[in-house]
């Protein structure tokens, strides 16, 4: 798996990730059940979603930012 996703959206993912979680809780609803999609995409430092649009946020961190997140990529 190469790296897709940078650090503002690796940040965005898991702030909104850790806030539908909790709505869902206080809801009691299955939707919150997306917030661990957006928590693990942050973790993992890969979006699937990415691969058919050739999208990747994370071309302009620096070249030493990757690599730490589990991904495995490298850079």
């Amino acid at each position: 798996m190469k790296c897709n996703v940078g650090k503002t959206d690796r940040m965005l993912r898991a702030i909104v990730g850790v806030a539908v979680i909790i709505l869902g809780v206080i809801f009691n609803s299955w939707f919150g059940l997306i917030g661990i999609v957006l928590l693990a995409t942050a973790l993992f430092r890969f979006c699937p979603a990415y691969l058919p649009f050739s999208l990747d946020t994370s071309k302009n961190d620096d070249a030493g930012s990757c690599g730490g997140g589990g991904c495995g990529c490298g850079k």
